[in-house]
């Protein structure tokens, strides 16, 4: 295993480095720091998380983080918060 360039949109956003047989995000960029130390199996499970955050970013949260922002949830309950998650990371929970 070698080094690797991971790339978003054709700039480079972090490199993987070989870790006991796994490969450890580093991130180059800040839109991708988040990711900064993340252990992956594959270089496409690095890719693909990098590519599930930018758009993530692009959209924004599914889940209102202040209930009281905005109108009333149904029902009067607060919208329960959903753990955000990258595909393919390894023993590491956000």
């Amino acid at each position: 295993m070698s080094k690797q360039t991971i790339e978003f949109a054709g700039e480079a956003v972090g490199a993987l480095m070989p870790d006991n047989g796994q490969l450890r995000f580093v991130a180059v960029k800040y839109s991708v720091w988040p990711l900064d130390g993340q252990v992956f199996q594959t270089p496409e499970d690095a890719r693909r998380a990098v590519a599930m955050l930018q758009a993530h970013r692009q959209r924004g949260p599914a889940v209102r983080r202040n209930p009281r922002a905005g109108p009333a949830p149904v029902a009067g309950r607060p919208e329960p918060e959903v753990p955000y998650a990258f595909p393919g990371a390894v023993g590491q929970t956000p």
